[in-house]
């Protein structure tokens, strides 16, 4: 390979990346704004949808224990407190 293949190679590789969105989002400071506040809602949405079903799914199977004497009551005053907070 000649050195003026080797320029020409490069030069087609620099416009194929010059040509993906990554160059295309983060030209712009609008643009990264944009971008980030859209990921940011988007991870806060999925935290909270999360928190959600995981506490309810909770909620739900210890309120299926509720009956062992042991356990039962300590359960009772989880669900309470998690009561407590829905008002």
């Amino acid at each position: 390979m000649t050195e003026q293949e080797g320029f020409q190679r490069l030069e087609k590789a620099i416009i194929e990346l010059k040509d993906q969105n990554f160059f295309f989002i983060y030209n712009s400071i609008w643009r990264i704004i944009g971008v980030s506040l859209i990921q940011g809602l988007a991870s806060g949405l999925g935290w909270i949808i999360g928190a959600t079903l995981l506490v309810s799914t909770l909620t739900f199977f210890l309120s299926q224990i509720e009956f062992v004497p042991i356990i039962g009551e300590w359960v009772s005053r989880v669900i309470q407190e998690i009561k407590s907070f829905e008002r």
